[in-house]
């Protein structure tokens, strides 16, 4: 028996060429609209940051940025919440802080910084206030003890994303590239309910979960079953995803901002003692929510009926729909899922990681330390998303024992390259999975 693949190509192909072709058009907008942001030199980029003294705003403190050879390029003063930016051409500039303007029982540890500005992108710039002698009274058991519990939080965080990237991965094979893309949605979403329509953050929350599973139910509706419908290779969906989440990522752009937005809720917060350990109550809240969802979410998967369905789809997809199971519902509702997960996480990471903030990349950034945790816990099963995420967001906070903060994410990638190498099926995965 002979099958004719022809048509079914031509009908993908036509589909893949129709589907980059509109990926292109906000994209070209987004960069008409950059381009109106430029200055004789050419496009500009941003440097920024937050002032804020023992959880205590400073405002009024005035900063300039001198380029290599002394010029002054930039001027900015803190705001209420301590917030300040300046645009500035691309380039490697000192920001100097003005110690005058500082209210009078504020010492700043180190008034100059330096920042490495690209066009179109923000540089931020982190201000430590304080006797510097203070910190030199800290002991490494104590920075550690610091450092692991910030690891947890950032690994929870890391978790609640990528839970559901990695069931999409187990149900339906597909490598989303566009999930970070996701995470910054629920932050927008969350953003504009908090401050634009003046509503507390839980709400917004709330309602930035639901628009992240109306979009997770979308994105499968509109792009991702038409694909598995005709055919197309889990290489082309692949390659669709990547251009989705650059589409996605210039529409954020260009409707929301190049620079951080800050919530109007939980802002400023003073760190408290508990026990050895010191912390914001936002950061505390953020663990025991996370915390609470995903043994929930393991919950789910143990013991209801959707759960054993997503677990049979996910270890053979054909021998689930050959029982009876309705496979393409199950696929919606983890595409459900994933998404009201990535907002949520989206909210917590710019609470806890951002300083009360949002960014238009901060789903990108995400997203790599996301495929880190995935594939060192194994890829498709969500225990192992789980565990990985914990492991990563633990390195990237124990690394700065060693390296420079800023460089911190580089330590969750160095693993990935290492787990690839010595056990590429991860911690929980299965040799089965790969090949």
């Amino acid at each position: 028996m002979t099958h004719s693949v022809t048509p079914l190509n031509r009908r993908g192909a036509a589909v893949l060429l129709a589907l980059m072709f509109s990926l292109l058009v906000p994209l070209l907008a987004a960069g008409s609209a950059l381009a109106q942001d430029t200055d004789e030199d050419g496009p500009l980029g941003t440097i920024q940051g937050t002032l804020i003294n023992a959880g205590e705003p400073l405002n009024g403190v005035t900063l300039e940025a001198t380029d290599e050879d002394g010029d002054v390029a930039g001027e900015a003063t803190s705001g209420e919440r301590g917030q300040w930016s300046m645009r500035v051409p691309p380039g490697t500039y000192t920001v100097r802080l003005d110690e005058a303007t500082l209210p009078v029982d504020v010492i700043v540890q180190q008034a100059e910084r330096s920042a490495t500005v690209r066009a179109d992108r923000v540089a931020s710039v982190i201000y430590s206030f304080g006797d510097p002698r203070t910190g030199l009274e800290t002991t490494f058991t104590e920075r550690f003890l610091r450092l692991t519990v910030e690891g947890l939080r950032f690994g929870l965080v890391i978790a609640i994303t990528a839970v559901g990237l990695s069931l999409i991965f187990g149900t339906t094979g597909l490598t989303n590239f566009a999930h970070g893309e996701l995470v910054t949605i629920g932050a927008v979403a969350a953003w504009v309910v908090n401050v634009k329509l003046g509503m507390h953050l839980i709400p917004a929350t709330v309602i930035a979960i639901i628009v992240g599973i109306i979009v997770g139910v979308l994105n499968n509706a509109i792009v991702w079953r038409p694909l598995r419908n005709r055919g197309a290779s889990l290489v082309a969906q692949l390659v669709v995803s990547i251009g989705l989440a650059l589409a996605l990522r210039a529409a954020l752009l260009l409707f929301f901002s190049d620079r951080s937005q800050a919530f109007t809720t939980y802002q400023s917060q003073r760190q408290q003692d508990f026990g050895p350990i010191s912390t914001t109550p936002v950061n505390l809240a953020t663990m025991l929510i996370s915390l609470a969802v995903l043994v929930a979410v393991a919950l789910m998967f143990k013991f209801t009926r959707i759960g054993k369905a997503m677990r049979a789809v996910s270890d053979n997809r054909d021998l689930a729909a050959a029982s009876g199971i309705n496979v393409e519902r199950v696929v919606m509702f983890v595409w459900a899922l994933g998404g009201g997960l990535a907002a949520l996480g989206g909210v917590l990471f710019g609470l806890s990681e951002l300083n009360g903030t949002v960014q238009f990349e901060m789903g990108f950034k995400l997203l790599l330390l996301m495929f880190a945790g995935i594939i060192l816990g194994g890829l498709g099963t969500a225990y192992g998303a789980l565990l990985g995420c914990v492991i990563i967001g633990l390195l990237v906070q124990w690394s700065t024992l060693v390296i420079n903060p800023d460089l911190k994410y580089t330590g969750g990638l160095l693993v990935l390259i290492l787990v690839l190498v010595l056990r590429p099926q991860g911690i929980l995965g299965s040799r089965a999975r790969i090949g």
